[in-house]
C-alpha cells in the first residue's frame, strides 16, 4: 500500500467545494494507496485524505473542505510520497469529533417576470443552470433560525450587503 499525493485543479477543487462527490481518479494509483488530497495553483491547499477504492477512485477518509490546509511543497504535482512525508501532514489533521447532524433550510431566490407560473418556473432552472454555483448565492440556515441566514456562494461565506463592501 503506497502513500501519494494526488493534485488537483483549482476547478476539481471548486467543483469538490461545491458537490463534495469525492471519486476522484488518480491513474497511477492502485486499490488499497492513501492520498493526500491537494488543490494546486497559487496558494496549495490539503483539503482531506483518502483511500482508493477496487474502481481506482479516491474515497475521502477525511474531508477538510471548509477548513483545508496549506499544502507548501505538495502543490505541484501527483507523486508518491514516502511514509514520514505522509504522516507528517496526517498528523497535523485532527479527526474532529462528528458534528451533530441538523437540518438546514437551504433557497435561492431569483425574482422572475413571466406570463405564467410554468414558465417562471423554467426561467428559474434556465438561470441557475446558466449562473451556477460561482455566481448564484444560496441561503442558508437552520431549521427555525432564520435570523441565522447566511449567503454562500461556491461553498463559502458570501457577504450581499453592498453597504458593507
Amino acid at each position: 500500500m503506497a502513500k501519494w499525493v494526488v493534485v488537483v485543479s483549482g476547478e476539481q477543487y471548486a467543483n469538490e467545494r461545491v458537490y463534495g462527490a469525492g471519486g476522484l481518479t488518480a491513474p497511477e494509483l492502485a486499490p488499497g494507496d492513501e492520498a493526500l488530497l491537494v488543490a494546486g495553483g497559487d496558494e496549495p491547499v490539503v483539503f482531506g485524505l483518502g483511500r482508493v477504492d477496487r474502481d481506482g477512485r479516491v474515497q475521502y477518509t477525511v474531508r477538510l473542505l471548509d477548513s483545508p490546509l496549506p499544502a507548501g511543497a505538495f502543490g505541484d504535482r501527483t507523486r508518491r510520497l514516502d511514509d514520514a512525508e505522509f504522516v507528517a501532514v496526517a498528523r497535523q489533521i485532527e479527526p474532529a469529533p462528528p458534528a451533530p447532524r441538523r437540518t438546514y433550510l437551504v433557497s435561492v431566490d431569483l425574482p422572475i417576470e413571466a406570463a405564467s407560473p410554468g414558465e417562471a418556473v423554467r426561467a428559474f432552472w434556465s438561470y441557475v443552470r446558466e449562473l451556477g454555483p460561482a455566481e448564484l448565492p444560496a441561503f442558508v440556515w437552520p431549521a427555525g433560525d432564520e435570523l441565522a441566514m447566511q449567503a454562500y456562494v461556491l461553498g463559502a461565506e458570501a457577504n450581499q450587503d453592498p453597504e458593507e463592501e
